[in-house]
């Protein structure tokens, strides 16, 4: 049991109030009132019944010829598959002195390899990657300045909606770093590292994109899958490739955070750049879905719930400022859409 829980992994457990010793190898179920927080089980029917949506969305999307939502769907979670693992249990693939011990989560309704994936992370993935392309697509981006410019814009659209997540996170305990880690987890700005913040809250979205794009394009039917299997595998390294920058000055953590800093601050400006061009060109969008006039709101919606229940604890300023501009950021995507399609017919 000492592979899965070591001291600091049962250290960090036991801030989160439960024992890793005492936990399921395999899936563990739990009553959702039985939860430490009672915004846990909400979120997990936000993630999961999001999920869910954006796969009928998804199938709908595929029936009318468009196969780059189901294969985006399914890439999340070949991605999931691929980059989980070794984070969680990187002792098992001879990373420990790379990563070490990171993180872990708290215990929800559902979890699965001795409590270090909940259910509600695995549906997480497919639904911030359909969320971003959606707002994206809907845009007209992707139809007017191809796969590589809206993939650029869907790493944006992903950090403004994954960063409110992320930074309230471990104030409400759904799952906490591990802070002796120095090699992962720091830099940060407050209590999330920057390689979070950047790496997967923007870059493997935005290249994950970018790949089914470029390897999908119209093709349907059992093509799809070793496709969809390729560009799962092939969005790991490019989050290697982007932290490059940062690795010339590694045990420097101030020089990190200002090279994460400069990076995260081209994605804000590339991004928003793009979203302006595109509404200053005043080209059509695409006919608004269900899931993308619905979906976003409410998790936005959601999230914004989740934030209000914690200030009365204080959460780390630097965090909630980030977090709020992530807000605003979010919003103006959603007014964005809504200026775009004013007059504009729902579809599929």
């Amino acid at each position: 049991m000492s592979a899965v829980c070591g001291p600091e992994a049962e250290a960090v457990a036991r801030g989160l109030g439960f024992d890793c010793h005492d936990v399921s190898p395999v899936a563990s179920v739990r009553f959702p009132w039985d939860l430490v927080h009672w915004t846990m089980p909400l979120l997990e029917l936000l993630i999961i019944g999001g999920a869910v949506f954006a796969l009928v969305h998804a199938l709908r999307r595929y029936r009318h010829g468009d196969p780059i939502n189901l294969a985006l769907w399914w890439t999340s979670l070949v991605y999931l598959a691929v980059i989980e693992p070794p984070l969680y249990f990187p002792e098992w693939f001879g990373l420990n002195e790379i990563y070490g011990f990171i993180f872990a989560h708290n215990q929800f309704t559902v979890q699965f390899m001795w409590d270090r994936l909940p259910l509600y992370i695995i549906a997480f993935y497919p639904v911030i990657s359909q969320l971003a392309y959606e707002l994206v697509r809907s845009l007209g981006i992707f139809r007017r300045r191809g796969a590589l410019v809206g993939s650029v814009a869907v790493a944006f659209a992903c950090q403004v909606f994954y960063e409110v997540f992320d930074h309230i996170g471990p104030q409400l305990k759904w799952w906490a770093w591990n802070p002796d880690n120095r090699i992962v987890n720091h830099p940060a700005l407050a209590a999330v590292p920057m390689t979070s913040m950047l790496l997967f809250a923007s870059v493997s979205l935005g290249a994950m994109t970018y790949l089914v794009v470029r390897l999908v394009g119209e093709r349907r039917g059992r093509s799809l899958v070793p496709r969809v299997l390729l560009a799962g595998v092939l969005t790991p390294p490019t989050m290697a490739i982007a932290g490059i920058p940062s690795s010339f000055f590694s045990g420097n953590a101030t020089a990190q955070a200002w090279v994460f800093g400069v990076e995260l601050a081209l994605v804000w400006l590339a991004g928003g750049w793009i979203v302006m061009s595109q509404l200053r060109s005043q080209g059509p969008g695409e006919p608004l879905s269900d899931f993308v006039r619905i979906y976003p709101a409410v998790y936005l919606g959601g999230m914004a719930v989740f934030w209000i229940s914690a200030l009365p604890d204080g959460p780390p300023m630097a965090g909630a400022l980030y977090a709020l501009a992530c807000f605003i950021g979010a919003g103006l995507l959603l007014a964005a859409l809504r200026r775009v399609h004013r007059k504009a017919p729902s579809t599929v």
